[in-house]
């Protein structure tokens, strides 16, 4: 039996969790087995982990079109070896063809799936030596191929935000996203600077910084939490929220958004709401520095008690996700446009009970990081529908009230107005300004 490398070895079995749908990349990419491997095994594996899956799409319209029975169905093990392979063979320059066509076939063997080794040496073969196409990108069919993203929703986005935004959203869901830095001490970006990790300006906040090369984890600033990894736009959201004395964040884990809370309001008393024990206890972990003022509770928003006790809450509600397919590129392969209107209902039921939390003239910022209007502007809508005593607070005078207060960049400020829609909510598409994509609204009651 040949030996396997480490890293080929743990992404295939990786691959094989969420294959069988159980698991996730972030958890899987992050536990022990992953953790145990040398450096360089260990950005192999991710590298494999998350370039499968964001070009599986792709990668199976490639293996098929190899196969003597095109139709043929796959056994699991034999598909997620041909696409590791084949995915190594397209998009991996350093990697030798021979390894990645033989490591492919072993770990199709190994799995107990010797007869048809021999079918995934013969496709990976043939794919080595075909030549590789530039494919076409004139139409939403062009996209979803040449960029790996289902059809039904690069459809949408088309109809949505237009062909060139839907490129460009499907073209940032195949790049590793920008690193993105929060710095939380003055002297935080010297100290980076001096331990050699290069810096950029963020695009849109005073307080973020993107990493064009270094390590920032191994350094005294990350781990004594003088500076934290966030993306710029998850960051600007709770920038977004601004002050309060009564906060209530109905959806707080893992907790990067509630942390800004607590440093921006650090005289306010904070209720950080989680529905699930295990993320509770992580939250409770990352927010150790601010246990005196952040009251993190195992709660479901819907079910909050507090009427009218709040004058600022943040209801970041769980979504679909597509505005993180390029961090969590797994996600495209589970949408399902029924899926939608479930995350809506749930969706209003936690913008209505953070709204029987505030207090009148408190302000509610409701928020996702998904891109259907489903879960942004008609859930908005929905609710300003029913409830006679709101209104939606445009964002402009928001964003340039953080202007003024140097949260945002000049050039930020101009960013996000720009990304304003006539309602008066924030839409940034994902890869717009290097960030995820997400929705905002700021609501205020009477």
């Amino acid at each position: 039996m040949q030996a396997l490398s480490p890293a080929r070895n743990a992404a295939f079995h990786i691959l094989m969790t969420i294959e069988r749908g159980k698991g996730h990349s972030d958890d899987l990419l992050r536990a022990k087995s992953v953790a145990g491997l040398s450096s360089q095994d260990r950005n192999l594996a991710t590298a494999l982990v998350l370039g499968v899956l964001r070009w599986q799409i792709r990668l199976d319209h490639e293996i098929q079109a190899q196969l003597a029975r095109p139709n043929a169905r796959l056994d699991p093990e034999v598909r997620v070896a041909l696409r590791l392979g084949t995915f190594q063979l397209r998009h991996l320059d350093r990697i030798p063809a021979r390894a990645a066509i033989d490591e492919s076939v072993e770990l199709a063997k190994q799995a107990g799936h010797h007869f048809a080794a021999r079918m995934v040496n013969a496709v990976l073969r043939k794919l080595a030596a075909a030549p590789v196409v530039d494919l076409p990108e004139e139409s939403a069919a062009d996209l979803v191929l040449k960029y790996a993203h289902p059809a039904w929703v690069v459809e949408r986005w088309v109809r949505f935000y237009g062909f060139d935004a839907a490129k460009g959203i499907c073209l940032h869901g195949q790049q590793q996203p920008a690193l993105s830095l929060r710095l939380t001490a003055p002297d935080a970006e010297d100290e980076l600077v001096q331990n050699g990790i290069a810096l950029q300006p963020g695009r849109l906040l005073t307080a973020a910084r993107s990493v064009s090369a270094g390590d920032v984890t191994t350094t005294a600033a990350f781990r004594e939490g003088r500076i934290r990894i966030q993306d710029e736009g998850s960051q600007m959201i709770a920038e977004v929220a601004g002050l309060g004395q009564r906060i209530l964040d109905c959806c707080a884990a893992p907790g990067g958004k509630t942390l800004i809370l607590a440093e921006r309001n650090s005289a306010a008393q904070i209720v950080a709401c989680e529905a699930s024990p295990q993320r509770l206890a992580q939250l409770r972990e990352r927010l150790t520095g601010h246990a005196q003022h952040v009251d993190c509770r195992l709660a479901d928003a819907t079910a909050f008690t507090e009427v009218g006790a709040y004058d600022l809450v943040l209801a970041d509600v769980p979504c679909s996700g597509t505005g993180t397919l390029g961090r969590n590129p797994e996600i495209r392969h589970r949408l399902k446009l029924e899926g939608l209107s479930r995350q809506a209902e749930r969706q209003c039921d936690l913008l209505q009970a953070a709204l029987r939390a505030t207090r009148p003239g408190g302000r509610i910022v409701y928020s996702t990081c998904s891109l259907e209007p489903e879960e942004n502007e008609q859930v908005v809508a929905a609710v300003l529908a029913s409830i006679p005593n709101l209104r939606s607070v445009s964002l402009e005078a928001r964003f340039d009230e953080m202007l003024r207060e140097g949260i945002v960049t000049e050039s930020g400020a101009e960013h996000l107005n720009q990304a304003v829609t006539r309602d008066g909510f924030l839409r940034l598409l994902a890869g717009s300004f290097d960030t995820d994509g997400f929705f905002v609204a700021v609501l205020e009651k009477h």
